[in-house]
């Protein structure tokens, strides 16, 4: 038998209906539709959204997406819907927007996934670079590019921007706004991120007691950097040499090849800890082979404290001139007025300790004599400082520099 709907069930299908199409939705302004393309002509196109009027693309909009891009009829494509009605009472859409919707979404997945990208610089100007994004454009501010140095003068700054046009760049996402339509690169960030990268592989593989060749790539202070491939590690200054550094720079330089010793490895930190002193022979190790109590030596002084002087000696042990070793020890005398950095002395060893490393010298014992015969057997020119009477009575060190050859 046939069912017989009642009033009251067709008034609730209707309902359910009604609730359905709801749920669905039907599309409005700034929403992304597809549909197919009816008709191109030159003022533009008509495209199947899938509603009462069909949607029109203006020949602007067509234009906006360059000469590169072509459609047939029958191509299903996506639109904005600018308009549910314009002045002329049609449903007005454009693809060049919903394209840059779509680059929009990308940019946001990007910047969220910590990716880079790369594309040729189309202009440049005064505060920096513009790169496409697809239908996009993105602008890499100045102080983000890598090649421009900072402190230079506008001119400068700008003739090194225009450089860059036309050349492929490789920059990260820094900033996504939509409402205001700023798209923000950093050339300077994405290095960093590379580098980042670099360094987590390059650490997979790097093990303590590696030797690795690298290129010095900056200084400072307290070490040097060096660039082992995309990651850079840190020889401490303590570690460039076996003799005392004052500055990394009296050992190595920017652009130094160096080999190098891979010491320590921090995880956490990522941090490559660096030795260039660990390849070379410890000068400590044959010490007693090189050199013996009572012998004369010609050190170079390095540093000058109250307290005496250090003085460097082949090769490249660091001994101590100590002060009462120096003149009168009951005398007040200032060595720091009498020796400077760089003097070279003939001196005497009076100590060695080498499982100390320390080695303790004499200028008080060597006399005037051992000078001059030294300087005339080595065929050299010897600076000497001579002890010489005071007025009251005791032995003082007098600044009585002389050449003696």
């Amino acid at each position: 038998m046939p069912q017989v709907l009642t009033s009251n069930d067709a008034e609730m299908d209707f309902e359910t209906l009604l609730e359905e199409s709801f749920k669905q939705g039907l599309p409005e302004q700034g929403d992304i539709v597809t549909g197919t393309i009816l008709t191109i002509d030159q003022q533009g196109m008509l495209v199947d959204v899938g509603l009462k009027k069909d949607g029109v693309v203006t020949k602007g909009d067509l234009e906006r997406l360059g000469d590169h891009v072509h459609f047939e009829v029958g191509q299903r494509i996506p639109v904005l819907i600018t308009r549910m009605e314009d002045r002329s009472g049609n449903l007005a859409v454009s693809i060049s927007q919903a394209i840059q919707a779509e680059d929009w979404e990308r940019a946001e997945q990007l910047m969220k996934a910590d990716d880079v990208w790369t594309a040729k610089i189309l202009e440049a100007n005064k505060g920096g670079l513009i790169m496409p994004f697809g239908n996009l454009r993105g602008f890499i501010p100045a102080s983000h590019v890598l090649s421009v140095p900072r402190g230079i003068s506008d001119d400068d700054r700008q003739r090194q921007m225009e450089a860059l046009v036309g050349k492929k760049l490789t920059v990260k996402i820094i900033e996504v706004n939509r409402k205001r339509r700023r798209l923000v690169f950093s050339e300077r960030e994405a290095l960093r991120e590379h580098r980042t990268q670099i360094k987590e592989q390059l650490m997979d593989v790097l093990q303590e007691g590696d030797v690795r060749e690298g290129v010095v790539s900056g200084l400072r202070d307290f070490g040097a950097f060096v660039d082992l491939g995309g990651a850079d590690g840190l020889i401490h200054i303590s570690e460039l040499a076996w003799h005392r550094v004052q500055h990394p720079s009296e050992v190595v330089a920017v652009g130094d090849k160096v080999k190098v010793y891979v010491m320590h490895l921090d995880e956490n930190d990522k941090r490559i800890g660096l030795s260039l002193k660990r390849l070379q022979t410890n000068p400590w190790a044959q010490i007693d082979e090189l050199y013996h109590i009572g012998q004369l030596v010609l050190g170079k002084v390095t540093r000058v404290e109250q307290y005496g002087a250090f003085v460097r000696l082949d090769p490249g042990i660091e001994a101590l001139l100590h002060s009462t070793q120096i003149g009168d020890p009951n005398a007040n005398d200032n060595i720091i007025d009498m020796i400077h950095p760089d003097q070279e002395l003939l001196l005497r060893i009076i100590s060695i300790e080498a499982d100390r490393q320390r080695l303790g010298l004499s200028l008080r014992e060597v006399a005037y004599t051992e000078v001059q015969n030294w300087a005339t057997e080595h065929g050299v020119e010897v600076e000497t400082i001579t002890v010489q009477p005071s007025q009251n009575g005791h032995g003082s060190v007098e600044l009585a520099e002389e050449s003696v050859s």
